[in-house]
């Protein structure tokens, strides 16, 4: 397969996904990139677009999909440009269907789906935990319960399909960050 070797990487909240990507990094020298910190990145730049994007975000707003999309294309792409033999990961994208179909139409088919499958009682654990020090306001237990049904609700169906296309790599979440980063480094042949 020709073009960008991009890896979406799903997870439930506290299934450890951003740190196995931060590990990913730190040891092949992966590109990593989230929505959330492209959007703040191009607000912070004072763009025209990022006036935009800033208008949007501080009405509570979402920001279309199509918005994000390209700004993961132009990462994507930027990232591809510079080596194009790097897998590039997609923190927490796509968070449902649509935005898995739209980003393979507009950008490039996703080469691998990496899947960080955890219990909601270990997730749930870890954020309580990381609420003692993080200052999250969404690290509080009525809030985290929402997130996992949402997370539940929405990347199922993304799951299930890129399981049947033969592309989703799945690590089980639930011990150490070190036999957890051993496994996802297998399920991924690095």
């Amino acid at each position: 397969m020709s073009g960008p070797k991009v890896c979406f990487v799903i997870g439930g909240p506290g299934s450890g996904k951003g740190t196995q990507c931060e590990m990913l990094v730190a040891k092949y020298g992966l590109a990593h990139f989230s929505s959330g910190d492209l959007l703040r990145a191009e607000v912070a730049s004072g763009s025209d677009r990022g006036k935009s994007l800033n208008a949007v975000m501080t009405e509570g707003k979402l920001v279309d999909m199509d918005t994000v999309i390209e700004l993961l294309k132009e990462a994507i792409d930027k990232s591809y440009a510079e080596n194009p033999d790097k897998i590039i990961l997609l923190d927490g994208f796509p968070r449902e269907m649509e935005q898995a179909k739209k980003f393979e139409d507009k950008v490039c088919k996703a080469t691998y789906v990496l899947s960080f499958d955890c219990s909601n009682e270990t997730m749930t654990a870890r954020l309580l935990s990381r609420a003692q020090t993080s200052g999250r306001a969404d690290d509080n237990l009525e809030t985290i319960k929402k997130r996992l049904v949402t997370f539940e609700s929405a990347t199922s169906p993304v799951l299930n399909f890129y399981k049947n296309e033969g592309r989703l790599v799945s690590v089980s979440a639930e011990d150490s960050k070190e036999v957890i980063f051993a496994n996802t480094c297998a399920g991924l042949k690095l």
